[in-house]
């Protein structure tokens, strides 16, 4: 019997159609032969966290909770905004987080990407997101991808060939998880 190929939910951290972020997903998604990327695009509908609403949470960010649900594995793709990860991206992670310890996200292996036009390729961003993430209770990469210089490298061949060793660690991870369970 063949084996399901693995789902992995994209996120793109910036709300721009034209980013660099979902760019760099378009690219992930180019590079995948054995495994399903989809993209998640809701990231604007959903409203800011407060845990007034967290037992009546609402329909959008049920969606995004099912979401990644549905998936084996996240990749994230943040820019870097005033050396950190873009608001709407956190907001979207405190609502993935809870129920606290019994969230979609806890377990969730989770390749990260960030991307910057300055030479240090959003570097404060994804030491921020493995932050979010860890105390999420999902399980990044060891290895991330920062991309310099991103409006000029974006998709050159040098970070063609990291993002698909990255996604290929990414699938790797996600396998070990499902073979565990």
């Amino acid at each position: 019997m063949k084996a399901s190929p693995v789902r992995i939910l994209a996120i793109a951290g910036s709300l721009r159609r034209g980013s660099h972020s979902r760019a760099l997903v378009e690219l992930a998604a180019s590079l995948l032969e054995h495994a399903e990327l989809q993209p998640y695009d809701g990231l604007a509908t959903i409203p800011p966290f407060n845990e007034d609403d967290e037992e009546a949470a609402p329909a959008t960010v049920l969606a995004f909770r099912a979401a990644i649900g549905a998936a084996d594995a996240l990749v994230i793709v943040t820019p870097e905004y005033n050396g950190s990860i873009p608001g709407q991206l956190k907001n979207a992670l405190d609502w993935a987080s809870r129920p606290y310890g019994l969230a979609e996200i806890v377990g969730k292996p989770v390749a990260m990407v960030s991307s910057s036009p300055s030479s240090f390729g959003g570097t404060w961003a994804l030491a921020d997101l493995r932050r979010v993430l860890e105390r999420s209770g999902a399980v990044p990469l060891e290895d991330a991808l920062s991309v310099g210089h991103v409006h000029q490298e974006g998709s050159s061949a040098t970070v063609r060939s990291r993002l698909s060793e990255l996604l290929t660690a990414l699938i790797a991870a996600s396998s070990e998880v499902l073979e565990a369970a």
